[in-house]
């Protein structure tokens, strides 16, 4: 089932138990996922905890997640487990109480950028990038579901980042590897080769060396892939520490059983290897910058040219939670963002920026339209709109963008929820009702027996 030249490597390293290992990569993937501390507070039935994430739970069995309202809302995402580890990091390296700014360069197609959002807290700011555009363009969207509105979101080559010199205090860099600890998945193994493994070591160096420059003095790089390659793993670690002034960080794993720390004359990296862990394979290591770093001048604008009027201020301070000079309008658009507006212009001449915090409206003349954007975020204002429960059935029907039919709808915008989630809006215009959920976004399943189909149980804990 394995390629020959991958078991023959396994067995010369002496971290790794390859009979475990090998037995265990022809066993189903775990289920997990992780729960949005900020929308929802349950957690699901007959689970279990990820040991190393607070959010995290495995599910007995896989269920159909399209068919879940809650998901399309936020209020979890499908999370391989062995990944939630950047918890652990964060948690002993990392103070996320501080004002800091953190980029997540291989982000798609989301559920790493949304932990980071979680870690880092409301005033700090995560950019979150991938290079290819159909990826950055699911990447927005589950950063836009996930509604913490600390993130920016990217569609850039690494190269770009090294004009924001010494800009970032974390950068996160899951690279692009050769899919070893994939190989639960046949489409996995039938892509890996030697060549590619060694293709993919020379790539992950030249994304390094593309944004070391925007880490700044003293500031942390966390290095993961997926893969057991020495080459891709510690041999990168080594060769990062040759040729700049980085010391690597040792962090403490006693805790959780079954985690291999690899100490690789000095260096360190940590290897979840399954049939020791129960996710699937990783590696992870932590590097602290110790050069002086040039840092660019973010240069601030004297004049906001892109401040909104005293009406659109009022509307948007009425609808979310704001901070001052947060609020900035481009075209009809008017945006909540993930960082004072000076420093949001800055980032937007040097990269290519697809969202940068939460559309909160749209100017129509006198009228404004809210986003979908602002039913999902997690600072929108209670109260600004009426708001709707609805059945699991409607629930769906909205998703869909099928005809939903309530009794009773006040006239005008209506927020809709289910299980009190909000799931976007609806405006009733008197003859209709007219649905606001996104087009791109609506699922395309058949939902006639969608109540016979396995969903996520909760709990009634709170």
């Amino acid at each position: 089932m394995f390629p020959e030249d991958f078991i023959g490597r396994i067995r010369t390293q002496n971290y790794i138990d390859p009979e475990s290992l090998l037995k265990s990569l022809e066993e189903p993937s775990p289920v997990s996922i992780r729960i949005n501390p900020g929308k929802w507070h349950r957690i699901p039935v007959n689970s279990q905890r990820v040991p190393w994430c607070g959010t995290g739970f495995y599910l007995e069995s896989r269920p159909a997640f399209t068919l879940d309202p809650l998901f399309h809302s936020g209020c979890y995402y499908p999370r391989e487990a062995s990944g939630m580890f950047l918890e652990q990091v964060f948690g002993q390296i990392i103070n996320p109480v501080e004002d800091i700014r953190v980029l997540d360069l291989c982000a798609a197609p989301g559920g790493k950028s949304t932990q980071l959002s979680d870690l880092i807290g409301r005033n700090s700011v995560l950019i979150a990038n991938e290079v290819i555009k159909s990826r950055a363009v699911i990447l927005a969207e589950t950063v836009t579901k996930w509604g913490k509105g600390n993130t920016v979101v990217t569609q850039n080559d690494p190269s770009a980042f090294g004009k924001l010199k010494g800009y970032f205090d974390v950068i996160v860099i899951d690279a692009p590897c050769s899919g070893e600890g994939m190989f639960r998945d046949k489409t996995a193994v039938d892509q890996w080769s030697t060549e590619n493994a060694r293709l993919c070591e020379e790539r992950q160096r030249r994304i390094i060396s593309n944004v070391w420059q925007s880490l700044r003095e003293n500031g942390i790089m966390i290095y993961s892939t997926c893969t057991f390659n020495p080459g891709e793993n510690e041999d990168n670690i080594r060769w990062l520490m040759e040729n700049n002034q980085a010391e690597s960080l040792r962090l403490e794993i006693k805790k959780f059983g079954g985690l291999k720390e690899i100490d690789y004359n000095g260096l360190y990296g940590y290897g979840f290897y399954p049939g020791k862990i129960r996710g699937e394979g990783f590696f992870i290591s932590v590097i602290r910058k110790l050069s002086g770093q040039e840092i660019s001048q973010v240069r601030i604008p004297r004049k906001n040219e892109f401040s909104p009027d005293k009406n659109e201020l009022a509307i948007c301070e009425k609808w979310i939670a704001t901070q001052p000079g947060k609020l900035l309008k481009r075209g009809e658009n008017i945006f909540n963002l993930a960082l004072p507006a000076g420093e949001f212009i800055h980032l937007f001449k040097n990269l290519n920026v697809i969202i940068g915090g939460t559309l909160v409206a749209t100017r129509k003349k006198n009228d404004f339209l809210p986003s979908y954007e602002l039913a999902l975020s997690q600072n929108i204002s209670k109260g600004a709109f009426p708001s709707i429960e609805i059945d699991y059935h409607n629930a769906l029907a909205f998703q869909r963008r099928d005809n939903i039919y309530i009794n009773d709808l006040p006239h005008g915008w209506n927020l809709l929820t289910f299980k009190g989630i909000n799931l976007g809006f609806v405006k009733n215009i008197g003859k209709r009702i007219n649905n606001y959920f996104p087009v791109t976004w609506r699922i395309r399943m058949d939902i006639k027996d969608a109540d016979k189909i396995n969903t996520i149980k909760w709990s009634d804990e709170q």
